[in-house]
């Protein structure tokens, strides 16, 4: 089965830490780091991506970080794991660049599998980031 990556996890609780922090403007990772356990460097490897996507906005030098460009609530999970994880597929051949399968017309599996990815997706596309904020227990 699909296995959410340490990247797409971490991706997750930056996101999390930089909306509950937004009170203080740009969130300087440093200190997000230090909350999340998530080493300096691993996270200065996942900011980047998140910033070229327009997820997140960033200044460098004095009083710089990291902060939102929508609310909580206009972020989902879904999105943001497909940005670090690809799309979430579960077999290759749903994969979104994957040249189509000679197999599929008759796959007795492929059906299955297809129905799986919709549902991975529909579910992490209902739950955002105020979702997990407010709260972290009820996962819809």
């Amino acid at each position: 089965m699909m296995m959410i990556s340490t990247r797409g996890r971490y991706a997750l609780r930056i996101m999390i830490d930089l909306a509950e922090n937004a009170g203080s403007g740009f969130v300087p990772m440093k200190e997000a780091a230090a909350r999340q356990g998530i080493s300096l460097k691993y996270m200065e490897q996942i900011m980047p991506s998140l910033s070229k996507s327009g997820l997140v906005e960033g200044i460098h030098g004095k009083g710089g970080g990291y902060r939102l460009v929508r609310p909580p609530k206009d972020y989902t999970v879904g999105e943001i794991l497909r940005l670090t994880d690809g799309d979430l597929a579960p077999v290759a051949c749903l994969q979104c660049d994957a040249k189509p399968c000679s197999r599929q017309s008759f796959c007795k599996t492929f059906a299955m599998w297809k129905n799986y990815y919709d549902m991975t997706n529909s579910y992490f596309d209902q739950i955002t980031i105020a979702d997990l904020i407010d709260n972290p227990n009820s996962a819809h």
